[in-house]
């Protein structure tokens, strides 16, 4: 089960954006994404999805949004999978998080295979909601109409609230407002934990709370505010080994005062940071391999089994990084910025892109389903199967091309900013070149790093004389 969510609010972060994260992982090695805008007139109107081939009623009055889906020549056999996006509202998606659930809830609400799916959340939801809040509750019908075929969770985020959601059995689900000054790390198992189903940053399926005393499912007898981790979570062997030692390391990052154990299955749902968050603390966190602790599988510290003791959060079957950004410091016209990396993120740099756009740069939107060097996709793979084989050898080229990729997109950014005006008969024009100039730098300093990674290799190749 892949992936790992970050969320923070808005009094978490540096310059007061809401921030919504999430590595898309996949089984194996390769899925190839592509980076596209929806406009209106290529937004279905007669859905079906392709998994379960549940056909979906849909608004007639979609937004444009952005979205990170499969590749289109493989959507008939696959689906959408739209991911990851932001709308012409302001308003932020990402679906979604692979959950865990247990046997007695499956026993009360068993999954529906006819019902909906990751693959059809964003493109059936985001296009039609104008806030976080609303997110949730129109998501929620749908379960509640449709059911679900697996236990997801789901993040929506506007310029005031982040909200979590997390579907329950077939048919149910709960949803828990970010606190403005906390984050959230959500790996791949049920995350919410104290929840108050009579608080207004709160949300659930009507009958919920009744589910819960009717099937005896409060183990800890605590009642209202509940632990919901407890109750509709996982126990299993495995989540010590795959999930809980993620949100461990991502807590250490941002609360590195606060000492835990990685297999501490009580870790808080959301946290306080010792200090407040950038894009910069979220891309490391979300590229990291449990760095200088003994569980480095790079590093050279404990036995070889403590460094693969743990699944990494950061490895080689990321596909694709998206940090849907929220500005509250300019106007909403240049607001929403997705900052965007393909591939294993160990070995990539993530840049930033306007979403009030109606296209995007090529190589981001154009991948191809096998190698090809000029697709962002690609070149972060190939840089990674280079880097591997001896990651101390390539870690200065790594560093230097991540931060560099951060620096030049945030200069762009700023410049861009700086540039524009709201009124700009224009603007959708120029957010669009600047688009295209952060592509380009994204792409040549990654170009630089797998140069340099060649170049340093070469003059250590075993077959010499």
């Amino acid at each position: 089960m892949p992936c790992t969510t970050i969320l923070a609010g808005k009094k978490a972060t540096a310059d007061g954006s809401t921030l919504v994260a999430r590595n898309e992982d996949y089984g194996h090695a390769f899925n190839p994404k592509r980076f596209i805008v929806v406009t209106p007139d290529k937004q279905p109107k007669d859905y079906q999805s392709v998994t379960s081939k549940c056909k979906v009623e849909l608004p007639d009055n979609p937004m444009r949004y952005t979205a990170v889906p499969e590749l289109e020549e493989n959507m008939p056999k696959t689906g959408w999978w739209g991911e990851a996006g932001i709308n012409s509202a302001n308003v932020a998606m990402s679906a979604t998080e692979t959950s865990t659930t247990n046997s007695r809830v499956l026993g009360i609400d068993p999954m529906n295979k006819q019902g909906i799916g990751e693959e059809d959340f964003v493109t059936i939801v985001l296009p039609y909601i104008h806030s976080a809040r609303e997110g949730v509750q129109m998501l929620g019908k749908y379960l509640e109409k449709y059911g679900t075929y697996e236990s997801n969770g789901v993040a929506f985020s506007d310029k005031d609230e982040v909200w979590y959601m997390e579907t329950i059995g077939g048919h149910h689900w709960a949803a828990k407002k970010v606190p403005d000054d906390c984050y959230v790390a959500a790996p791949n198992w049920f995350s919410i934990t104290d929840f108050d189903f009579n608080s207004d940053d709160t949300m659930a399926s009507d009958d919920l709370e009744e589910m819960i005393e009717k099937y005896h499912l409060d183990l800890d007898q605590s009642g209202n505010p509940y632990n919901l981790r407890h109750i509709f979570g996982s126990h299993d062997d495995s989540d010590y080994e795959y999930n809980i030692p993620r949100e461990w390391y991502i807590q250490k990052l941002f609360n590195p005062s606060d000492v835990r154990e990685p297999d501490d299955p009580n870790l808080p749902f959301a946290k306080k940071p010792e200090h407040l968050l950038t894009i910069e603390d979220f891309k490391y966190a979300l590229s990291s391999r449990y760095q200088n602790t003994k569980y480095d599988p790079y590093g050279l510290k404990g036995t070889d089994a403590d460094r693969h003791a743990f699944r990494p959060i950061g490895f080689q079957r990321n596909q694709e990084l998206s940090i849907l950004q929220i500005r509250n410091d300019v106007p909403k016209e240049i607001a929403g910025v997705q900052w965007l990396a393909f591939g294993p993120n160990a070995f990539n740099g993530i840049a930033p892109y306007y979403v009030n756009v109606t296209d995007t740069p090529a190589t981001y939107r154009d991948t191809k389903n096998h190698f090809n060097i000029q697709d962002m996709y690609w070149l972060t793979h190939a840089i990674a199967t280079v880097v591997d084989e001896h990651p101390f050898r390539y870690s200065a080229s790594i560093e230097e091309m991540q931060q560099n990729t951060l620096a030049a997109g945030r200069h762009i950014l700023l410049e861009t900013d700086n540039e524009v005006n709201a009124a700009d008969s224009d603007l959708q024009e120029k957010l669009q070149k600047a688009n295209e100039k952060t592509a380009k730098s994204t792409y040549d300093l990654a170009m630089k790093c797998f140069g340099d990674c060649i170049e340093n290799g070469a003059l250590k190749i075993r077959l010499n004389y």
